[in-house]
């Protein structure tokens, strides 16, 4: 029986994306490439240019740090289609799993395709998009390409496009990718009406925790009018709770706020790997949240001897923040990859609100002077050694005229 605790994936801004984004249309041939297209379509054509989330990051400089070697990321969602060439090499489909329910049907009682049993089917486009922001390859002909293109995506279809996850679902799934050897875990979904599951969620959250695991989650997109209110699993403690920000590093409208949120990352006018190939854009911290994933993973690859405690508080530390400290809106503020991966001499348990603060210094106020000031000093000072100077040059060439006088009377004497 579906309840209030059905879980729905998290778009709450773009919701038409789950009945409207699976128009598909016959593979396109080597010689027959399709455009790219605002329209999200299965298919699509390729991106041509480096899409701004990736603009801001110089990737150089963050790769040379850590490409997600060696680490492998659960993306918990509605499947991931390997289709997609910037996946294929990415995705472990040995260690995939479908874990929706056998026998589905509609609501009028059609049976629904349940999909391939290792997670590489996904008819939503959900999935995909999110695995591709973690860990992409790169392509010719595309600028996008994953934040950490050596990480394994191990694919848990656990949602579909009628909700059929549910709390029981997502906490089979949360332990199946512990069991799978994720390092990582991806959360794009929450439960309908934020209410708090039943505590076997948190149980299995709190088992992928002790096991050293990184658990992300978005935040939610009810952030509409100022909605404050918290969403499961993001809010239970240990889990990076992901907002949205915009280009100008700003919460984004939608984005839920709250004292759990604890970073953000780009979330609007995202772009991403669609199934069977190409890209198209998209709006949420459904697309936030694997943003940190993949910096995560950079982490995990380039020290694998830290906690999750302490990965999730390196991320946290080094986000760039205009207040020092946390707040609701975008947490500790947006998050910085090179930053965390260069600003990384030792591991913190929790981050400091005094430190990763950037800006210039406040001005110090001015002081009064009742008498005479430093600089009134000095120019004085400078005047008396200009006068003495121009004294000196003038007794000197006083003295030099009198003495060429004395000589011309001396020589006037001796010649008479």
């Amino acid at each position: 029986m579906r309840t209030a605790l059905a879980l729905r994936t998290a778009l709450v801004a773009t919701a038409t994306l789950l009945t409207t984004a699976t128009v598909l249309t016959p593979p396109a041939s080597a010689a027959d490439k399709l455009p790219y297209s605002d329209q999200c379509t299965f298919p699509n054509g390729e991106y041509p240019g480096r899409p701004w989330a990736l603009q801001r990051v110089l990737l150089d400089e963050l790769w040379s740090r850590s490409k997600g070697k060696g680490v492998r990321v659960a993306v918990i969602d509605t499947g991931v289609d390997v289709k997609n060439p910037q996946l294929t090499a990415a995705v472990d489909t040995k260690a995939g799993r479908n874990l929706l329910p056998k026998n589905l049907k509609d609501d009028d009682g059609d049976p629904i395709e349940r999909g391939a049993e290792n997670g590489t089917t996904d008819t939503v486009g959900h999935g995909t998009k999110v695995a591709g922001i973690i860990a992409a390859r790169p392509l010719d002909g595309t600028g996008f390409v994953g934040l950490a293109p050596e990480a394994t995506v191990i694919p848990i279809q656990q949602n579909d496009a009628e909700g059929h996850g549910d709390t029981k679902s997502l906490a089979a799934a949360i332990r199946y990718a512990v069991q799978a050897g994720a390092g990582v875990i991806n959360i794009s979904q929450d439960t309908s009406n934020a209410v708090r599951p039943t505590s076997d969620l948190e149980l299995a959250v709190d088992e992928a925790l002790d096991r050293n695991v990184v658990v992300v989650a978005s935040a939610g997109n009810d952030g509409l009018g100022g909605n404050v209110k918290e969403t499961y699993p993001a809010s239970y403690e240990g889990v990076l709770a992901v907002a949205a920000s915009d280009r100008n590093n700003e919460r984004a409208s939608f984005s839920q706020s709250g004292d759990f949120v604890g970073v953000a990352a780009p979330g609007v006018d995202i772009v991403s790997t669609v199934p069977q190939g190409g890209h198209c854009s998209d709006n949420g911290t459904s697309f936030s949240a694997p943003y940190v994933a993949g910096v995560a993973a950079l982490l995990k690859a380039r020290h694998p001897d830290w906690t999750a405690r302490e990965i999730v508080a390196q991320i946290e530390q080094t986000a760039e923040r205009t207040i020092a400290g946390h707040d609701r809106l975008v947490g500790w503020g947006v998050v910085d990859p090179v930053r965390a991966l260069t600003e990384d001499d030792r591991p913190i348990e929790s981050p400091s609100p005094r430190n990763g603060l950037g800006g210039a210094e406040a001005p110090s106020p001015a002081k009064f002077h009742t008498g005479e000031t430093p600089d009134e000093r000095n120019t004085r000072l400078a005047t008396y050694v200009v006068v003495a100077a121009a004294v000196l040059a003038a007794g000197l060439g006083g003295t030099a005229v009198a003495i060429r006088d004395a000589r011309r009377r001396a020589r006037r004497v001796a010649g008479a």
